[in-house]
């Protein structure tokens, strides 16, 4: 008992000591941005098509900025690009959310890739119960208004603020829905057990979990799992999107900034 207790004090220390080196990071800059850098790559049985459209690897930039007095709400941002940058080609993920992050405000995606390009924004208006979209494409831009459920919705980046929020009270699976492409999809959030990632040299412990269909529901091409370290920055050490033919697996190479959230008590 003495060892096993030895062994869990062992293991706490070193997530704290991986912590406090990441708030350390580059502390010269805002103090309300949580900045993270990524390497991606595409996996999947038909990972050599999606080559034949885009890279198979570049990197990412995971930011949340935090609210102040001038801006009283949460942004996150998730850019993904190729190996040269924008110009080579990227997915681009914004969300907004209030104070709380409980609520998503807006929800933003887009992609530049060759000729082929589109911007999607959604704007929630909870009190009139409408989404009011503007999509863009080369060849012209739409805008429209339409009807969203009585309930807060969740895009990519919301959901995973979510996971990241509420970590270690999430046992079993939770029903809610999703927004993306213009859409709602009823899924579940549910756990997936843990991971050990490396970073500056040590093991880290990480919770995964995972967003899919929910039974029944409105078939979604698509997918996410996060692994996020079991310690109170719950930082997403990897992030894999899935999309119909391949998915994007993002992996954390390292911490930018010195905010971070708090895990929900």
């Amino acid at each position: 008992m003495k060892r096993i207790r030895h062994l869990a004090a062992g293991a706490f220390l070193l997530l704290a000591s991986l912590s406090a080196q990441g708030a350390e990071l580059n502390c010269s800059g805002r103090t309300n941005v949580e900045e993270f850098r990524y390497s991606w790559r595409v996996r999947g049985g038909l990972r050599w098509i999606a080559g034949l459209v885009f890279p198979t690897s570049g990197t990412g930039n995971l930011k949340t900025i935090f609210p102040t007095q001038a801006q009283p709400s949460i942004t996150s941002e998730l850019l993904i690009t190729a190996p040269n940058g924008r110009q080579g080609g990227f997915f681009e993920y914004e969300s907004e959310m209030d104070a709380s992050g409980q609520k998503t405000l807006m929800t933003f995606s887009g992609y530049s890739w060759g000729s082929k390009a589109r911007k999607e924004r959604a704007v929630f208006d909870y009190p009139e119960r409408v989404a009011r979209i503007r999509k863009e494409t080369p060849d012209k831009i739409e805008t429209k208004v339409k009807p969203i459920p009585d309930h807060d919705m969740r895009d990519v980046l919301t959901a995973i603020y979510y996971l990241r929020q509420n970590a270690s009270t999430i046992k079993r699976p939770i029903a809610t829905s999703f927004y993306t492409d213009g859409k709602e999809y009823p899924v579940v959030f549910r756990p997936i057990g843990r991971k050990t990632f490396k970073m500056e040299g040590k093991q880290v412990s990480c919770l995964g979990f995972e967003i899919v269909d929910a039974p029944g529901g409105k078939d979604w091409a698509g997918g996410v799992k996060v692994w996020l370290s079991d310690d109170e920055r719950r930082i997403p050490f990897r992030i894999e999107i899935s999309q119909s033919i391949a998915s994007l697996q993002l992996d954390l190479k390292s911490v930018e900034s010195c905010a971070f959230m708090q895990a929900a008590k």
